[in-house]
């Protein structure tokens, strides 16, 4: 009976037609043999399983063989094919730098390298994993791979370019193997199958050549491996249940439910998912894999992005035309933050569900001046408008106007607050602009703010209102902001003159209150408006002036004493420090 052989070894390439997914490297070297145009050392590399060994041997067998076929093949009939294939050949030998990394090892290949073939015209070695090599050997290495004998060839072979020293790089031809691609891998093991009678799903293969990250050989050994799990018949559930692999009709249902912004169902999956035993970890990056194939097959041009079979693509092609590629990245960067927090999260599940809930809020619709964080469902905007906190001015500081409309009752004015009167006074729009003031300078600047948008301002409030509401609702802010020491006794002491209905203006005895009423003015101006339900009311601050006409600005000892007079705690913060003015 004749022993059992794993598909890696049965299935092995022996020519360089049989190389899987590496056509344009090995029709290279077939052209160099063709044409005796033979460096004398190369470089494969190549992640793991993408043939540098095999087609190492193969160029190697070639190189010596005797009578070539037409097509440049080795013809395995010669005594120099017979003597490789029975692994007899004195002119191949192999070195696995992996065990054998040291100087003395390197020694022994150089005393190898003296000697002339027996038969057949070069003698080829073969270093494979040659970034193993310590780095005497390398330097022991150099001289005779800079300038073998004529009859040498030398072959490395790495998964590990970026090791080699580059005085090694520099001496040799370098050949780079690619990744299998999933196609390629589909069809050998859709050939192996056949060859062995076994009755495979392409879909099934399709999971075992994902698996297999772009490497033939470990991709043949999941074949293995799937094959006796299911006596030689290979479907789809067989295949992810053998290789634990998720479903991609998790992601599929989970997809739906983003759409529907159903937070919950979302959870109930993400649950089945863990109950039947996937890390939380695995799962979200695979759901991030699927996002991103999901983006890739929403355009026809970046449709060969996806590593899949041709009825795969148009699987993802058709799911994916149900979403927005907007959607698609903010899903995929959520799954990305989701990743890297992984691992310092204490409450890694809860991680996971709030991710899943961020991508299904991702789609919610959001009312108007909101950019719907924290929400779940849509909220109705009309009915959030109505509500308003009336009595707490944090609730609405900082909201801007609309521009200026006619109205059939009267023209709506701009609120403004106004710097002094001078010619170079800028004015403080309070509606549009927030002003930044410095101690000693006054109105410096103005800063534009965010606030309603302008569909949202064409709806004014204009409630009527007399002066003695007015004056009750001035004197409810300083009720309300007993800490404001200076602003406070400041409005106690200037309470503003109106000049028609809505305007007003403030004095100020000197330029520091000036200043800070400047400031303070857009949360008094929209407490007041909220208070007496008028979006038109307009404040002036101004400095009140001396009989003469004549600004009158205090010194810094006459400010400290105005600022101690109105403010006593500061005086005794300064008595305490025993500070004086410079």
């Amino acid at each position: 009976m004749q022993s059992y052989q794993v598909s890696a070894r049965k299935y092995r390439p022996a020519t360089f037609d049989s190389v899987v997914g590496q056509k344009a490297l090995t029709a290279t070297l077939k052209n160099a043999v063709a044409t005796g145009r033979l460096a004398h050392s190369y470089l494969f590399c190549g992640s793991r399983g993408v043939g540098k060994t095999s087609c190492a041997r193969i160029f190697a067998k070639t190189i010596n063989c005797e009578h070539r076929t037409p097509d440049g093949e080795a013809c395995n009939e010669c005594p120099s094919c017979k003597a490789f294939n029975a692994g007899t050949s004195l002119n191949i030998l192999e070195l696995d730098a992996a065990s054998n990394n040291g100087v003395d090892a390197i020694r022994e290949l150089v005393d190898q390298v003296q000697v002339p073939p027996a038969n057949g015209r070069y003698r080829v070695f073969i270093v494979d994993e040659v970034h193993m090599l310590s780095s005497g050997a390398f330097n022991a290495f150099l001289k005779t791979l800079e300038e073998p004998p004529k009859h040498v060839i030398f072959i490395l072979a790495t998964t590990e370019k970026h090791k080699i020293i580059p005085t090694i790089l520099s001496r040799c031809q370098i050949y780079d193997f690619h990744r299998i691609t999933i196609p390629d891998m589909i069809a050998h093991l859709a050939y192996v199958a056949g060859q062995e009678g076994i009755n495979a799903e392409e879909a099934a293969l399709n999971i075992i050549a994902r698996k297999a990250d772009g490497a033939m050989r470990d991709a043949l050994s999941i074949f293995d491996q799937v094959a006796a799990s299911c006596a030689g018949n290979i479907t789809y559930k067989a295949a992810i249940d053998t290789l634990n692999v998720l479903d991609y009709e998790y992601y599929n249902k989970l997809l739906e439910a983003f759409l529907a912004g159903d937070v919950f169902s979302t959870w109930l999956i993400y649950k089945e998912i863990r109950d039947a035993g996937f890390d939380s970890q695995f799962f979200i990056n695979g759901l991030a894999s699927y996002l991103r194939d999901l983006m890739a097959a929403s355009d026809p041009a970046t449709l060969n992005l996806i590593e899949a079979g041709d009825e795969a693509k148009a699987a993802m092609g058709a799911i994916a035309a149900k979403c927005t590629p907007g959607f698609l990245f903010r899903a995929m960067n959520l799954c990305n933050e989701a990743d890297l927090n992984y691992r310092t999260a204490s409450g890694k599940q809860f991680l996971i569900e709030l991710t899943l809930a961020k991508i299904c809020q991702s789609l919610s619709p959001s009312p108007k001046g909101s950019n719907g964080e924290g929400r779940l469902k849509p909220i109705d905007a009309a009915k959030s408008a109505v509500k308003q906190t009336e009595n707490s001015p944090a609730t609405v500081a900082g909201a801007a106007e609309s521009p200026r409309q006619e109205t059939s009752e009267a023209k709506a004015p701009a609120v403004a607050v106004s710097a002094p009167r001078q010619a170079a006074a800028p004015r403080a729009t309070t509606s549009l602009r927030t002003p930044r003031v410095s101690l000693r300078s006054g109105l410096i600047k103005d800063k534009p703010a965010s606030g309603m948008s302008g569909a949202e301002g064409a709806t004014k409030r204009a409630k009527l209102f007399s002066s003695a509401e007015f004056e009750a609702a001035w004197n409810a802010y300083i009720e309300a902001n007993p800490t404001e020491r200076i602003i406070v006794n400041t409005m106690r002491t200037s309470v503003p003159v109106t000049t028609d209905s809505v305007h007003f203006t403030v004095e100020v005895t000197n330029e520091m209150q000036q200043e800070l009423m400047v400031q303070k003015m857009p949360e008094i101006t929209t407490w007041l408006r909220n208070r007496l339900e008028n979006d038109h009311i307009e404040i002036r601050v101004s400095v009140s002036e001396s009989e003469d006409g004549q600004r009158y600005t205090l010194n810094d000892r006459e400010l400290l004493g105005k600022l101690v007079e109105e403010t006593p705690f500061v005086g005794e913060f300064i008595k305490k420090l025993k500070l004086k003015l410079s």
